[in-house]
């Protein structure tokens, strides 16, 4: 897989590319990463690659030419472009996903007041992290780059990302590690006692209840399994008692 990043601030991803497994990703050929800075591209002999809104109004707006220039120089056939922008839909885990499949991610950062309108006919996508504004797009391409790389084949053990939240809908369970005891507070013996069946078991029902108590949304259209409906009936219950 290929991901480009188009930027102003190709810099802003250094420390990105040479760090953990996003490192050991490139590295190892799993992942083919490069940023262009667009203002190469533009025509203009001061090197601008802003000016003023039409109508009036505060700050700067990315100009056509130079942006979509270097779209046109940098797609081909297989490759999907996505705007960074807050008026995108929301990315998610199953976003992600999608992403993971495609051979060449091109991935546009916006600046300043955003993108000159008709910018938008040369992407393929618009996404959001979320109901928020940063300063530009750089944040989200980083944040997105890695939850599509780690889930690449080979970057980290299946299983790894399997049991992640969100994977299967839910939030993910709570993890432990030694010691079995840390200022009064123990390890659940059940994940002690080598019962592979009633560890499953449990992580399902801690799953459910994490996502009930923080993220009900998730559940608002789930189709439950006779085993979750019976599970999340004994946590209603539970958490009724507190």
């Amino acid at each position: 897989m290929k991901i480009t990043v188009l930027t102003l601030f190709p810099e802003f991803f250094d420390r990105f590319v040479e760090t953990s497994i996003i490192k050991r990703a490139i590295e190892q050929g799993h992942v083919e990463f490069s940023c262009v800075d667009y203002r190469q591209y533009t025509l203009d002999k001061h090197n601008h690659v802003d000016d003023t809104p039409c109508g009036g109004g505060a700050g700067m707006v990315l100009m056509c030419q130079p942006i979509i220039d270097c779209i046109k120089a940098v797609r081909d056939e297989h490759s999907l472009v996505v705007m960074m922008t807050p008026q995108g839909q929301k990315f998610t885990q199953q976003t992600a996903h999608s992403f993971a499949k495609v051979n060449h991610l091109i991935l546009l950062c916006g600046h300043y007041e955003g993108f000159d309108e008709r910018i938008r006919d040369y992407v393929d996508m618009e996404v959001s992290l979320g109901d928020f504004v940063l300063t530009g797009g750089e944040g989200a391409a980083m944040v997105i780059s890695d939850a599509v790389i780690r889930l690449l084949n080979g970057v980290i053990q299946t299983q790894s990302h399997e049991d992640d939240s969100f994977e299967n809908g839910l939030l993910e369970y709570p993890q432990y590690t030694r010691p079995i005891e840390y200022d009064g507070k123990k390890v659940p013996e059940v994940l002690l006692s080598g019962h592979h069946k009633n560890i499953a078991t449990w992580r399902l029902k801690e799953s459910l209840r994490k996502t009930l108590l923080q993220r009900p949304d998730l559940l608002e259209n789930r189709e439950f399994s006779k085993e979750e409906a019976a599970l999340l009936a004994e946590i209603t219950q539970e958490e009724q008692k507190k």
